[in-house]
């Protein structure tokens, strides 16, 4: 015996799946992703630019680090405890 209810329920989602593919497909709406795809272009180019910041001034603390750390070498000074005086564990 069929089960006409899965037939007709088969049937609505082809048919939904054909109309929602056409609506995909449209003009406007290729039109709608060519501007999402602009945004998300201009949003990777803006934090882009902030990574590179963020590298830059992570290399300026590292060169710091460095020489700090050299200048300590040519004193003589061992480093016991990177942590501050006021943070030491009770």
């Amino acid at each position: 015996m069929i089960d006409w209810k899965k037939v007709a329920i088969f049937a609505g989602g082809t048919l939904l799946g054909s109309a929602g593919f056409k609506l995909l497909a449209s003009q406007d709406a290729r039109k709608a992703y060519t501007h999402a795809t602009a945004a998300a272009l201009r949003c990777k180019d803006s934090v882009m630019t902030t990574v590179t910041q963020v590298q830059e001034a992570a290399g300026d603390i590292l060169a710091d680090a460095k020489e700090i750390n050299e200048t300590r070498a040519q004193a003589g000074e061992t480093v016991e405890d990177a942590a501050p005086a006021g943070d030491a564990e009770v």
